[in-house]
């Protein structure tokens, strides 16, 4: 008779148990899959790629960095040019100075044929 009541309390125990467990794993599914819950777990997963975007971003910034140093190297362009080189281009100008400069001699007429 004892040996009978106590297998009844074991699995009236595990029943109560695993109805514990289930309902509570059914809960946090349930909440996971709220309106809030979705929009958050998509701004954390915008966040982190714009995080490995940003990394990538950088990575590929320093090869291009690395490989114009090995092309500078390899083409002997490693020296600063002198400072009076003629490749080099004019400082740019502001408009103001542009209009004044110009061989037009009506800076503000403009063409109405289109």
């Amino acid at each position: 008779m004892r040996d009978r009541m106590f297998r009844r309390t074991f699995w009236f125990t595990t029943g109560v148990a695993a109805g514990v467990w289930a309902t509570t794993k059914v809960q946090r599914k349930l909440n996971q899959l709220t309106p809030e819950s979705l929009a958050a777990q998509a701004a954390d997963r915008a966040v982190l790629a714009g995080r490995r975007i940003k990394v990538f971003a950088l990575d590929v910034r320093d090869g291009m960095a690395d490989r114009e140093a090995a092309l500078k190297d390899a083409l002997g362009l490693t020296s600063a040019p002198p400072a009076n080189d003629l490749t080099q281009l004019p400082a740019q100008r502001g408009r103001a100075q542009l209009t004044h400069t110009s061989r037009y001699p009506y800076p503000n007429a403009r063409n109405e044929d289109h």
